[in-house]
């Protein structure tokens, strides 16, 4: 949805989107001269770097190449997840992209700090004055409660709109850019960014943003059964739901252990045999 406001654009979302930007890179080489250098020979039956990473990983605790029991790499990896020894898991790392995710997701997603870093939309550098804001479900599905919630957002994007304008132009003026704590030769980003960075305050808690992840497949795991629980934040549980999609598709004897089960709300609960790998 689009509404047009005085030169203006505001959309409203309700679904997040998933893009893998990163994967690794094997190394057969210097993996096969590591293995030459200790007498052994070995060869995974998987195609996919992190899974091979992975299982490189867990046998070389126990050195364990030389007779390796059958099943690959799928047997082997979950093998790993029924005994629990999730730190060879720490070993797979993806490089995500996050967007039509809330400000109020964000606030509960960079709590998983263990095996996961960040790189988030800044509001002071990217002009929101053609902004997406984030409608929950719930409100979304009641023609008068979207109505309620549509209205106070576009009063807060109008207000934001106001703001950095009658900021820019306070700045201009050397007296009062000095009395904002600005150097007299301030240049025009430095003015812009003072006005955006005083004016997001009256931003909601519902405005989209973009964030970038690097996380390991144990951080990974952690997060979908955290935030793909049914007691988790709706928003989140379709963004841990929409995660999942991507890393089977990534690595399916990493994460094809998780089902999904229906909720009544329309999205799923994620839950696995292996929990807290």
């Amino acid at each position: 949805m689009s509404n047009h406001n005085g030169g203006s654009e505001m959309k409203i979302i309700h679904e997040p989107s998933v893009y893998v930007v990163g994967r690794q890179y094997l190394d057969d080489g210097e993996l096969n001269r590591f293995l030459t250098d200790h007498g052994v020979t070995w060869q995974s039956d998987s195609e996919v770097a992190a899974e091979v990473l992975t299982e490189s990983a867990g046998r070389i605790c126990y050195m364990s190449f030389a007779k390796p029991r059958p099943g690959g790499n799928s047997t082997y990896l979950k093998h790993i997840k029924e005994v629990g020894h999730g730190s060879v898991l720490e070993h797979a790392v993806w490089n995500l992209v996050f967007t039509g995710v809330s400000r109020a997701l964000t606030h509960e997603l960079i709590r998983h700090r263990a095996g996961m870093g960040y790189s988030q939309l800044s509001q002071r550098y990217v002009d929101e004055s053609v902004a997406e804001y984030v409608e929950p479900k719930i409100i979304a599905s009641d023609p008068e409660l979207h109505q309620i919630w549509q209205d106070a957002v576009r009063q807060m994007h109008e207000a934001y709109l106001k703001l950095s304008e009658g900021l820019n132009i306070k700045l201009t003026d050397p007296k009062l850019a000095a009395e904002a704590g600005l150097p007299p030769d301030a240049d025009r980003t430095t003015r812009r960014k003072s006005a955006r960075q005083a004016a997001r305050s009256v931003l909601p808690n519902a405005t989209e943003t973009k964030i970038f992840v690097t996380a390991n497949a144990r951080a990974i795991r952690h997060f979908l059964e955290m935030r793909g629980s049914a007691a988790a934040d709706v928003e989140i549980r379709q963004l841990a739901n929409k995660v999942l999609e991507v890393m089977q598709k990534e690595s399916p004897n990493l994460f094809g252990d998780y089902e999904r089960i229906p909720l009544p709300d329309g999205t799923f609960e994620i839950t696995t045999a292996f929990r807290k790998v």
